[in-house]
C-alpha cells in the first residue's frame, strides 16, 4: 500500500476508534439506567439493600484518616505553691488584713481565715520550707510545710492544694493544719566497711580533692582518661585535709597496687578550712588503677548505698 493510502486509512481509523469508545460509553449508561429502574421496580426491600450497602463504602474511607491521640498533663508538684503560702499567712493578722502579707495568703486561698495575733503573739518565722508532697485524688494534694523560728523551734503544718487538670494553676483550699514532724527513715547499712591505710589510695585522694576544692593545682591530672570534672570555682576553701578513707572493697585494704582496670569505691571524710572556720564533708568516689597510680574515675556524692559503679 501506498504512503498516500496508508495515511488516508489511518486517519479514517480515529474517528471510528473514537465513535467505538464514545458508544461503548452511551451503553455502560443505559445498563445503568436499566438497573436503577429494576430495583425501584423490585420494590422497597431491594431498595433498601441498595440505601444501606453505601454506607460501607464511607465507613471504609473514614477509617483511613488519621486519628488525634490527646495525652494527659501530670499535675506539678505544688510543694512550691503551699510553702509561699504558709509563709504569708503566718506573717498575715486579721487585725491588718490590708498588708501585703495578707493580701498574698488570701490570694491563694480564698476560703481560708487569717490569724487573729495576740499582742504577745509568738514571732514570725525565719525560714518556711516544704518539705513532703502527697498526691491525691483528683488533683488534690497534701504538702507538709516546715516553719523554723528564730530560738530553733520548728513547727509542722499539713496544707491541702488543689491543681487544676493542666498542673498549671493550684489553690489552697483549706486551712493548714500544725502536724507531727516526720518520723526519722531507717539508714540502711552503709556498703563503705573496709578502712584505707595511709598509701597511694589515700594520697591520691586527698590530692583530688584538694586541688578540686582549693584550686591548688590542676583537676585533670587526677582524672581516668574520658573522666571530665571541673573544679568548684570559685575555689571555697584555702586548704582539705582527709580524716578518714573507707572503701567498699576488701582489696583497697592491701599495701600493694593492683592490676590495671581494677576499680575501687570510697568515702572520704575531710576537713575543709576557709576564713570563718573548718568544715566536716564528705565524697563518694569512684577510683581506678592504671600504670601503677589511682585515677578518679567518678565523683558520686550522694549516690545509692547499695549501688554499683556507675
Amino acid at each position: 500500500m501506498s504512503p498516500g493510502k496508508q495515511a488516508a486509512a489511518g486517519e479514517a481509523a480515529a474517528p471510528m476508534a473514537a465513535g467505538a469508545r464514545l458508544e461503548a460509553m452511551r451503553r455502560r449508561v443505559r445498563l445503568s439506567r436499566v438497573a436503577v429502574w429494576a430495583v425501584i421496580a423490585a420494590g422497597p426491600v431491594a431498595l433498601a439493600v441498595a440505601v444501606t450497602s453505601t454506607p460501607t463504602t464511607v465507613e471504609a474511607a473514614t477509617a483511613a484518616k488519621p486519628t488525634a491521640v490527646r495525652t494527659a498533663v501530670a499535675a506539678a508538684d505544688p510543694a512550691g505553691y503551699a510553702q509561699l503560702f504558709v509563709s504569708a499567712w503566718l506573717r498575715s493578722s486579721a487585725d491588718d488584713a490590708t498588708s501585703a502579707q495578707a493580701g498574698l495568703a488570701q490570694s491563694m486561698a480564698p476560703d481560708v481565715e487569717l490569724p487573729d495575733l495576740a499582742g504577745d503573739a509568738q514571732p514570725k518565722p525565719e525560714y518556711v520550707t516544704a518539705v513532703r508532697s502527697a498526691p491525691r485524688e483528683r488533683g488534690a494534694w497534701s504538702v507538709t510545710v516546715a516553719a523554723q523560728y528564730a530560738d530553733g523551734s520548728v513547727r509542722y503544718f499539713a496544707v491541702p492544694v488543689t491543681a487544676d487538670r493542666s498542673g498549671t494553676s493550684f489553690t489552697v483550699t483549706g486551712a493548714p493544719g500544725v502536724v507531727a514532724s516526720p518520723a526519722r527513715a531507717e539508714v540502711r547499712k552503709t556498703p563503705y566497711g573496709v578502712t584505707v591505710p595511709e598509701g597511694d589510695l589515700s594520697s591520691a585522694v586527698g590530692e583530688f580533692l584538694t586541688a578540686y576544692l582549693t584550686g591548688a593545682g590542676e583537676v585533670d591530672r587526677y582524672l581516668a582518661p574520658g573522666v571530665r570534672l571541673s573544679a568548684v570555682s570559685p575555689a571555697p576553701y584555702q586548704a582539705v585535709a582527709v580524716q578518714q578513707v573507707l572503701a567498699a572493697e576488701e582489696f583497697a585494704a592491701a599495701e600493694q597496687m593492683p592490676a590495671d582496670g581494677a576499680k575501687v569505691r570510697v568515702l572520704a571524710q575531710v576537713e575543709a578550712q576557709d576564713a570563718s572556720g573548718r568544715w566536716p564533708l564528705a565524697y563518694e568516689l569512684v577510683l581506678k588503677a592504671r600504670s601503677g597510680r589511682w585515677e578518679v574515675a567518678a565523683l558520686e556524692s550522694g549516690a545509692a548505698l547499695d549501688g554499683g559503679v556507675r
